[in-house]
């Protein structure tokens, strides 16, 4: 009886919110799910290679070997959201490079038109974009790069670092709202890019060069 009493509370909140136009939580979207590549697909500058010649999942954990050069990159597509990425380099190995690439639009080649989340050991925070993405940050810590490969870049320098030892666990909150994004490392708001193309695109990570492992791709879409 206090059970169907407890029940009927519940949903006699929750209509009652519904009704008065009280938010929402919206519900995670686990991107990985623990087992599969299930709603991945992906790029890699080789063309004969396969998905399964760079990303694995071990004991629940994405690994990305590093090489060839690419990413892998969700299906669907995002334009507004709050993410969250746990990340380490390989326990034993030298860390190397890789990156969130968020809002991917166009064609699909290493460096896609998006915005990225540094995740390179020692860098994770910076901004980059890339293909003519737009976004800008503090003047102090801007930067334009003319690549001769790979165009023109623009980015954000993070205020500070706030990685773990390369092994240990670390975790990304990345805020995508609007023509906003807010990067937080390991609970530390470490950079702020505003001015972003305000389109939706696919999420990505990047195999560029280092053993890097995933074990949580979590998604909670939020409102235009």
């Amino acid at each position: 009886m206090l059970c169907r009493r407890l029940l009927s509370l519940l949903l006699g909140l929750a209509l009652c919110a519904t009704a008065r136009g009280w938010a929402v939580e919206p519900e995670s979207i686990a991107l990985f799910n623990g087992k599969d590549l299930s709603g991945w697909t992906f790029y890699l500058e080789k063309p004969d290679a396969k998905m399964e010649d760079v990303w694995s999942v071990r004991d629940g954990v994405l690994v990305c070997k590093g090489d060839p050069m690419g990413y892998l990159a969700t299906k669907d597509n995002y334009k507004n959201f709050k993410l969250i990425v746990e990340w380490r380099w390989a326990p034993g190995k030298e860390p190397g490079n890789s990156g969130v690439l968020l809002r991917i639009t166009g064609k699909p080649m290493m460096l896609p038109k998006c915005v990225e989340a540094q995740l390179k050991s020692g860098d994770a925070g910076d901004i980059w974009a890339f293909q003519g993405f737009k976004v800008q940050g503090d003047a102090a810590r801007s930067r334009e790069v003319n690549h001769p490969t790979l165009g023109h870049l623009v980015g954000v320098s993070k205020k500070e670092g706030n990685e773990k030892p390369p092994g240990e666990w670390n975790k990304y909150e990345i805020h995508l709202q609007g023509d906003k994004l807010t990067l937080i490392v390991n609970g530390k708001p470490v950079n702020e890019g505003t001015g972003c193309d305000l389109v939706a695109g696919q999420i990505a990570l990047q195999s560029e060069g280092g053993e890097i492992h995933f074990r949580t791709v979590s998604l909670v879409p939020l409102e235009d």
